[in-house]
């Protein structure tokens, strides 16, 4: 076949290195090649012939274009040239050979920065035969502010761009939340935004109980102010012993002073700083900043344990379950995840394992220049090392039987979902859909999706609904509205027809949602079900899926829904059966979904600020603006002469303010 694989979905040289100015001095050098009467072993024998003995990164293409695989290779030629030899490969990397329809080479200057780029294009390209980092969200840091004269404690997530000293990373929003209440009981900081801030004329409420000492009011001078920021910062850099005698040496002198309320104001501050440190878990005695890894498989699947200790403390854990083939030993699952955990995350200067991984110098080479420091990658043996490895390893176990466990309670709901519908096939992938809106103000179309796994949150989806010409609550229209949108564009990805197994992925890889849904649960009677078929009826693909419409019972009693399908008579379930309870479950959180989707949309209306509407008027403008009038209604009221007197503000742009809020016409 003729087929050139798409050259634009290289990353430059800066994403594969991550900034580095190394990425200037990368020799790139690109081979697409192609044979049309070739195929798997054959194919990859003939490219191989002409490939370098350098080191590299290679791709695997399908048939139809699809990326199979990301490599990387200190020789490329030696590594291809071992696809080429018949047997001795697993069944796996059988499979993924015997698919290949073509290759392409990209060379490096040096492993480590194949390495670099391999990891980059797996996260972007997501390879069915990788080990695929699933849970990639970037983790919550605490942020304290250096750009403003009172300093603010927020949480964080994302780049790190804002002048700021940075805490973490925290294992969830949550603990950062509550590290966060605690701070504000113990230092007395700021949380409130820079324009809330500007705006106070009176303390707030948080001072009044104690949370901040109210720097935007004169209540605190501004050099007392930042010695409580030095104070918070030197606790969270892992001073915190230091912190604490220093606050209690103070508390002692206060009552000595007879200055008993100054006293208690400490009592409590040291109180805040004890329960900020009694929620921390284990904390390593000899470990200041260390990332801990353990991994466990069972029943073909794998978990991987994070621990993260900084500045001597444990500030949390998370679980994570790659998705990678259940022929790979738990030592290569761990080395393919690093290499991706740490492509757009800080590394720590220590990093402990529970299993050797191959090529763990090259990692920690990729690293060290990827830091811009000395990393170290240890499996420890003895000691308290060792220890924390095995707590971690602990973890992972549970999470993982936890995780098979709720695996088979879904696998066993689905196969009763279809038994009791009397669907052809149990669903790989359920979409449900709801509507939500206040007398057709801010409505909002909302799509979960639920499979064998349970509820696939990156699968979510929300619809604005755009439509000027619908009555406002027409229900019936915004559920046509959202089905449009959904499956045209389905369509459009992925062809109006399925494959004969009724599913759009390969059958060998039962672990892949499907695009393609194979029920969907609508949340509403006969008339939303019409509405749906209908339009599945126009894009021809109505026999493919299965639809099934739920309806509140009487009063809107749980567990009193009627449900109807197509050709058939509405009925409902005995009260306590549990496909029943399911069905209520994705339809309840189908309805959650939609109804925080509205708020959002409704609170950002809510918000939005008359000053937005004005063309040339930018953030920097806006800010200019509020902190001189105050308020945009104030802005409304100034004279154009007045608005010019803002800084940044020209005798034009003033004009144009002027006229917007007076325009006659």
């Amino acid at each position: 076949m003729d087929q050139t694989p798409d050259t634009d979905s290289l990353p430059d040289a800066d994403a594969a290195v991550s900034g580095k100015a190394l990425a200037r001095d990368l020799v790139w050098e690109q081979q697409t090649a192609t044979e049309s009467d070739l195929a798997g072993p054959d194919l990859i024998t003939a490219l191989a012939k002409r490939l370098p003995n350098r080191p590299g990164v290679y791709r695997m293409f399908n048939a139809g274009g699809d990326v199979l695989y990301v490599g990387k290779a200190k020789s490329l030629k030696n590594r291809v040239t071992s696809y080429a030899r018949l047997g001795g490969h697993t069944n796996r990397i059988a499979r993924m050979i015997a698919q290949t329809a073509s290759m392409e080479f990209v060379t490096t200057r040096s492993e480590t920065e194949a390495l670099l780029l391999e990891a980059n294009l797996i996260k972007r390209l997501r390879p069915r035969f990788n080990v695929l980092l699933r849970d990639d969200k970037s983790f919550p840091y605490i942020m304290l502010t250096a750009d403003h004269t009172a300093p603010g404690l927020f949480k964080h997530r994302g780049a790190r761009s804002k002048k700021a000293d940075y805490f973490g990373p925290f294992a969830s929003a949550g603990a950062v939340g509550r590290t966060i209440n605690a701070l504000q009981r113990a230092f007395l900081l700021r949380t409130c935004t820079d324009s809330v801030y500007e705006s106070r004329t009176r303390p707030c409420l948080l001072y009044q109980i104690k949370r901040c000492s109210a720097p935007c009011t004169g209540e605190i001078s501004t050099d007392d102010y930042a010695e409580l920021v030095d104070e918070a910062k030197a606790f969270l850099s892992g001073k915190s012993r230091a912190v604490q005698s220093q606050m209690a040496r103070t508390m002692q002198e206060a009552a000595e002073d007879l200055d008993f309320e100054r006293a208690a104001v400490y009592r409590d501050r040291i109180g805040a700083l004890t329960a900020i440190q009694s929620h921390q878990g284990i904390n390593p005695q000899g470990i200041e900043e260390a990332d801990v890894f353990a991994v466990h498989q069972e029943g073909g699947v794998t978990c991987v344990q994070v621990f993260f200790f900084r500045t001597g403390q444990n500030w949390g854990n998370r679980a994570y379950f790659p998705k990678a083939d259940s022929s790979m030993e738990p030592g290569d699952v761990l080395g393919a995840f690093l290499s991706q955990f740490y492509d757009d995350k800080p590394c720590p200067r220590l990093i402990l394992l529970s299993h050797e991984i191959a090529e763990s110098a090259l990692l920690e080479e990729a690293l060290n220049l990827r830091a811009a420091r000395k990393v170290s990658i240890l499996v420890p043996k003895r000691g308290e090392k060792r220890e924390l490895v095995g707590h971690a390893l602990a973890n992972a176990k549970e999470a993982l039987g936890r995780r098979l466990a709720e695996t088979s309670s879904q696998a066993k709901l689905m196969k009763g979902l279809a038994e009791t519908f009397g669907l052809e096939r149990v669903p790989r992938r359920i979409e449900v859909f709801d509507n939500s809106h206040i007398m057709g103000t801010n409505a909002v179309g909302a799509m979960i999706v639920a499979g064998p796994e349970g509820f696939v949150k990156n699968q979510y989806r929300k619809f604005n609904i755009r439509s000027e010409e619908l009555t406002p609550g027409d229900d019936f229209g915004m559920m046509r509205e959202v089905m449009e949108r959904r499956f045209s564009r389905l369509v459009k990805e992925h062809g109006p027809e399925r494959d004969d197994n009724g599913d759009d992925t390969d059958a060998a890889d039962p672990g892949t949602l499907p695009a393609w849904p194979d029920l969907l649960l609508i949340d509403g009677g006969l008339g939303q079900l019409n509405a749906v078929k209908g339009i599945l009826d126009d894009l021809g693909i109505a026999e493919q899926i299965d639809l099934i419409g739920v309806a509140k019972g009487p009063d809107r009693d749980a567990g009193r829904e009627r449900f109807f399908m197509p050709g058939r008579k509405d009925f409902s379930l005995p009260p306590r059966d549990p496909v029943l309870y399911f069905t209520q479950r994705l339809r309840d959180e189908a309805h959650r979904f939609a109804i925080g989707s509205h708020r959002a949309r409704r609170k950002k209306e809510m918000v939005a600020n008359p000053l937005d509407e004005i063309g040339g008027i930018g953030p920097a403008r806006k800010r200019a603006l509020l902190h001189h009038f105050g308020t945009a209604k104030a802005v409304a009221r100034a004279s154009a002469d007045d608005i010019a007197k803002v800084e940044g503000i020209s005798d034009a742009i003033a004009a144009q303010i002027y006229a917007h809020f007076h325009d006659s016409t």
